[in-house]
């Protein structure tokens, strides 16, 4: 957050030397006055008296001081009319030098602000074990909250102080097991979970040799039977099986309501990818459990607000059992379904009350024909129903909706936002008029569909020659990165229980949260690489908006303002990767201070995380401070002997609860 400049000067500060100069600048300027004024009339009165002596001595104290006082409000004055004075007017040359005293300035501002404020942190009181801001939840304790009262699942983000202190992880909190086994098992005592849930069928305890996990192993369809309902999804669209989803141009998958993420882990071996989505929950939380196997999910929900992803992002919309009536407020909910969907999409529904015997109940037949009816005005086609599960596909012809007779509206230009950030529902269908609106079929298929030819480039107002060169950087940082990384962790991490042998360094990571992630390039460059990952690709309200580009290219992300809490559990991610984003916030005005944002990095690393920042040299030495009051262990080193860009590698530390 920038600050006022005068700030800078206060405290006794040096900045890169700027205040002996400008000490030195006000020594000249007084000496000049001397010169010209005073000094000369003490020469030439030698001989007068003692009093006029001392008047003369005190009236050049005087003009000493007004002089000094003068230098000071002129140079601060200077200052402050850098930032706010037409670059037309200023030259070249000064204008550089200015724009670097004005950074160095809000930079040392908040170094000066960070270091003070975090001073004080400590870890966090227990009942922040589980602390999830923008929800009601800063004092849930399972021993005293009544699960059965009514959850605030809408997101409601207040600016204001945040917890200031490190949340610590449970009592017997475990590293988890690396992918592919923590996939299957999971530690128990790492995710806020109750009996309840071990009575429900979905989760059955299972005891190993050492320790006590959760295996996601059992009858239920959506853990052992997965594999059969895909594959009945598959012939439901007309495919052989699953394996030719991709053949249909379906890549990227919304789970609503995911369980515990057993469908999106089954697609990840068919080359699909699978954001999972479901409301805050106190416990046995879907998005927790589902992060915790390794798998992609955050949450949200569909209850008042558009969800922060761009209209058509999504191949497929999946609902199983997701708990949301379809029928209520006016189909809105199935518009939103519609703006999310590409082209030629699917939306595969699965609920008790889509079979014939259910709807021999004349209020569910009712529901039946409300949703039935809307989907038809929504242009879409009903493709197939057996069992519970219905599948419908989009339509791909936009004069299907001038033959409407009855419907929602197409949105006017005003309301045809692309990537609305939790923006109410809009009643009307959005993006027909997108240059983006393209068939899934006529989609280039993974995993050639990351590489864009230039004439897609231009959707996106990019040139060819930018995309290559982010590209060429990207592979170029993901191999620098896994030479620094590696031997750091075979040095740090012997092997532990469930770890197979070999361990190679190529696993320790299963899912990265980058925070600028501008083209997808780092995902695009991992993948390339060989590594078994995949990344939350974040793209910051406060900067260009490239999400539907990634999304496009066949990645999954999320747009995000970091003055605010990221919408997941804490202890979700392996690693926190920023290129340039703490350029991009402190050259915002009235933002929040980077004391918050890393604040809020810690909250969701876990344990043994890694962070990998980029950026230019102050900021990256800001965030070395900061770090060390986060009790980070961190190097520094320069990214670049050509550039005034700094690399900072940090690791947060096991640190265990007391007992």
């Amino acid at each position: 957050m920038s600050r006022p400049l005068y700030r800078g000067f206060s405290g006794g500060v040096r900045i890169n030397g700027s205040r002996d100069s400008l000490g030195d600048n006000y020594q000249y300027q007084a000496k000049d006055h001397s010169e010209n004024g005073f000094g000369h009339d003490i020469s030439s009165s030698a001989v007068a008296s003692r009093s006029r002596q001392a008047l003369i001595l005190l009236l050049f104290k005087l003009g000493l001081t007004f002089a000094i006082v003068l230098a000071l409000y002129g140079s601060l004055s200077w200052a402050i009319s850098i930032s706010s004075s037409s670059q037309e007017n200023v030259f070249h040359g000064y204008r550089r030098l200015q724009q670097q005293l004005i950074a160095e300035l809000s930079e040392i501002s908040e170094v000066s602000l960070g270091v003070s404020r975090l001073k004080e942190l400590e870890f966090c009181p227990p009942e922040y074990e589980n602390y999830v801001p923008c929800y009601y939840n800063v004092s849930e304790n399972l021993d005293s909250a009544d699960l059965g009262d009514p959850i605030e699942y809408e997101r409601k983000c207040v600016r204001e102080k945040d917890h200031g202190c490190l949340i610590l992880p449970p009592k017997n909190y475990r590293i988890p097991l690396r992918w592919p086994t923590g996939r299957d098992f999971i530690w128990k005592e790492n995710v806020k979970i109750t009996g309840q849930e071990f009575s429900s069928g979905s989760l059955t305890k299972r005891m190993m040799v050492e320790e006590e996990q959760i295996s996601f192993r059992s009858d239920s369809i959506m853990v052992d039977g997965v594999e059969d309902y895909s594959h009945q999804i598959a012939e439901m669209i007309g495919l052989r099986n699953e394996s030719n989803f991709n053949e249909a141009g379906i890549r990227t998958v919304l789970d609503i309501g995911c369980g515990f993420g057993s469908f999106g882990a089954h697609l990840f071996s068919r080359q699909l990818l699978t954001m999972c989505i479901a409301n805050y929950e106190a416990s046995g939380s879907q998005v927790q459990l589902t992060l915790e196997r390794g798998m992609p999910a955050m949450i949200g929900s569909f209850a008042s607000k558009q969800l922060p992803y761009p209209y058509l992002s999504f191949d497929m919309l999946h609902c199983a059992k997701c708990g949301i009536d379809w029928e209520k407020n006016d189909g809105i909910f199935l518009i939103e379904v519609d703006r999310l969907l590409r082209p030629g999409g699917y939306f595969v529904w699965t609920s008790i009350t889509n079979t014939h015997r259910s709807r021999r109940n004349k209020d569910e037949q009712k529901k039946w024909t409300i949703i039935s009816d809307f989907t038809e005005n929504l242009c879409w086609d009903m493709l197939s129903q057996q069992d519970e599960t219905v599948v419908w596909r989009k339509t791909s012809k936009k004069k299907c909706y001038s033959a409407r007779k009855s419907g929602p509206e197409i949105c006017g230009k005003n309301r045809d936002t692309e990537s609305p950030y939790y923006q109410p529902h809009n009643p009307c269908i959005a993006g027909t008029r997108s240059r983006r609106w393209i068939p899934i079929e006529d989609r280039t298929p993974w995993p050639a569909r990351a590489n864009l030819n230039s004439t897609e480039l231009d959707i996106y107002g990019l040139q060819p020659d930018d995309f290559a060169d982010d590209a060429l950087n990207r592979n170029s940082v993901v191999q620098n990165y896994w030479s620094l990384l590696s031997p750091l962790i075979f040095s740090d991490h012997p092997k532990r229980p469930g770890d197979e042998d070999p361990a190679t360094p190529f696993n320790f990571l299963r899912n990265v949260l980058d925070m600028n992630a501008r083209f997808g390039g780092f995902n695009a460059a991992l993948l390339g690489a060989g590594k078994s990952v995949w990344v939350m690709n974040v793209v910051p309200t406060s900067g260009p908006n490239y999400l539907p580009l990634i999304l496009d290219r066949g990645f999954i992300g999320v747009q995000h303002d970091w003055c605010e809490a990221f919408p997941s559990y804490p202890r979700t991610y392996d690693m926190v990767h920023a290129d340039g984003l703490l350029s991009l916030e402190a050259h915002q005005q009235h933002r929040c201070s980077l004391h918050n944002i890393f604040l809020e990095i810690d909250r969701i690393l876990r344990p043994e995380g890694w962070v990998i920042l980029h950026d230019t040299a102050p900021l990256i030495e800001t965030a070395r401070l900061i770090t060390t009051q986060l009790k980070w262990d961190a190097r520094m080193m320069d990214a670049d002997s050509s550039s005034n860009e700094k690399l900072l590698v940090c690791q947060k530390p096991f640190f265990r609860k007391q007992q």
